[in-house]
């Protein structure tokens, strides 16, 4: 399936909306070739990332969530096992193609206002200028340092629980690509995975390199499965070969802060070009700099930094080839006017570039 490019604009998730009609409005408007459904987080605790993309952990009482304190998972609840054999049952016939199965895996209305917004608005309106669409989830990296088990530990060095974490997270995505899927056009979805970040510090020595890979070769897996491509985000300054070794298809990152941690991986980055990868680069920044900006600051920025990776061999062609623009993050912590000065900043740069 082919890839999106030549500098598209792309957004990433979140927008600082309560409501997804302004929210798809904006996303229409400066993203017409790759919408995205719109996150909402100002709604509350309700599209939280655990009820977006860990909803049937939650429903099976496999993570107790509530408002305003940290979730952890029951394993030390008497029901334990009878409760990983509900949901293992549930996966497996999803796993073998049960649409009634895959359906348990949805994102729960009242968490994903924009996700169904935008699959109304696509029914009625049909997909347009659109080429792609594109939809994201937690990461599982992310999920796992943030979830606890019931003695307080992160979730994601225990296996058995990590496991839990990748196989529904796997699922929802393979959920979000056969849902959007049916509109006709290819579905990108981005596993956003800033925790990745905690890999080689003090604080998470006990993080290994080929249990990370795994567990984002896991949600590949389930996007695929879904008839999606496999795309990877993250805000941080990262190891980016573990993303490309897990088999995502497109990364994006954040340009503005963080291209020096992207630099230093140059011959993968090469590597990754050559098996058709994309980069979408996160230029525009999402704080209040943004203000400080053009479009024709931000391209020379972007220009800069492609001509950065040429000089240390990446091929000039594929770098100005297999390219997206997009905001360096999301933007639902931000206010309204800069969250829509920075769509706009984007779609600006992405014209200038294209």
């Amino acid at each position: 399936m082919p890839l999106p490019g030549n500098f598209w604009a792309a957004g990433i998730g979140s927008l600082p909306y309560q409501e997804p009609g302004p929210a798809l409005e904006l996303i229409f408007k400066n993203m017409p070739l790759i919408p995205h459904w719109p996150q909402l987080p100002r709604r509350g605790h309700q599209e939280h990332f655990v009820y977006q993309s860990l909803s049937p952990l939650v429903r099976l009482g496999l993570i107790k969530d509530d408002p305003g304190k940290m979730p952890v998972f029951t394993d030390a609840s008497p029901d334990w096992a009878a409760k990983l054999t509900a949901f293992y049952s549930l996966y497996l016939e999803a796993e073998a193609g049960s649409e009634e199965a895959l359906a348990a895996f949805a994102i729960p209305r009242e968490a994903g206002t924009g996700f169904y917004a935008l699959v109304a608005y696509l029914e009625q309106k049909g997909t347009g200028k659109a080429r792609y669409l594109k939809g994201q989830v937690a990461g599982p990296i992310t999920a796992g340092l943030y979830l606890s088990s019931s003695s307080g530990r992160s979730a994601f060095y225990d296996h058995q629980l990590r496991d839990l974490i990748v196989k529904t997270t796997a699922m929802q995505a393979c959920w979000q690509a056969r849902e959007l899927g049916r509109f006709g056009l290819p579905v990108l979805v981005f596993v956003d995975d800033p925790a990745l970040a905690a890999y080689g510090t003090s604080t998470h020595v006990a993080l290994q390199r080929d249990e990370l890979v795994e567990a984002l070769a896991g949600v590949v897996e389930g996007i695929r499965a879904g008839g999606g491509l496999p795309g990877a985000h993250s805000c941080s300054g990262v190891e980016w070969p573990v993303f490309f070794e897990a088999g995502y298809q497109v990364l994006s990152f954040d340009a503005y802060n963080y291209f020096t941690s992207l630099q230093v991986f140059a011959s993968d980055v090469a590597a990754f070009l050559e098996r058709d990868g994309v980069l979408a680069w996160g230029i525009v920044p999402t704080y209040e700099q943004a203000w400080q900006e053009t479009p024709a600051s931000l391209v020379a920025r972007l220009q800069g930094a492609i001509e950065e990776l040429a000089r240390k061999g990446v091929d000039r062609e594929r770098l100005y080839h297999q390219a997206l623009v997009t905001p360096a993050c999301g933007t639902g912590v931000l206010e309204v006017r800069l969250g829509e000065h920075i769509y706009k900043l984007t779609a600006e740069v992405a014209g200038l570039m294209a």
